[in-house]
């Protein structure tokens, strides 16, 4: 058995403007980074061991990932598998949108453009599959909501609402283990 741990990238501006970011780069607010900053603090006086931050190409997630890795000293790379669902026609819009809530629990919907639940969740998957392999190491993923779903459901039964109901504050560090 063995650890992955992951975090939520820090508030962006559309966090606070109840917008759904989605592949849209949205950047960190000062309160963000803030939030970065204290948890790469909060990582490196626990004492938790980790190896290799790894971190969605998304600025908020890679801003995220780097000040943690500063704070720590990891090392940190870009994992592309991590960026965010594509939302297609519903990014930019409020979050709490009814048609959205709607369409979050159809997991082959595209959202005209975007990409479905049961895709984001094939390339999840197949990342933390390889991560269950790699028994030497203990990662910490600094991604995104949509991702904090699929993962969560990688290590936990859930039903479809309790899946598209998911999610995690920004910058909350959540502890996961391999069987």
């Amino acid at each position: 058995m063995h650890t992955l741990y992951f975090t939520r990238h820090g508030e962006t501006v559309w966090n606070v403007e109840n917008k759904i970011c989605g592949m849209t780069d949205s950047p960190l607010t000062e309160r963000g980074r803030q939030q970065a900053r204290e948890l790469g603090e909060a990582v490196k006086a626990s004492g938790v061991h980790i190896d290799e931050i790894l971190y969605s190409p998304l600025s908020r997630a890679a801003d995220t990932a780097m000040a943690i890795a500063e704070a720590t000293g990891l090392p940190a790379r870009c994992e592309p598998r991590l960026r965010e669902q594509c939302f297609g026609k519903y990014e930019g819009t409020p979050r709490n949108g009814g048609e959205f809530r709607v369409s979050k629990t159809h997991f082959a919907d595209r959202y005209d453009g975007g990409e479905s639940m049961m895709q984001l969740a094939q390339r999840i998957y197949n990342l933390l599959d390889e991560l269950k392999a790699d028994t030497g190491k203990t990662y910490l993923l600094v991604a995104h909501n949509g991702i904090a779903r699929v993962v969560q459901s990688y290590f936990y039964d859930m039903t479809n609402e309790e899946y598209a109901a998911a999610g995690i504050r920004n910058c909350e560090l959540v502890e996961y283990h391999f069987e």
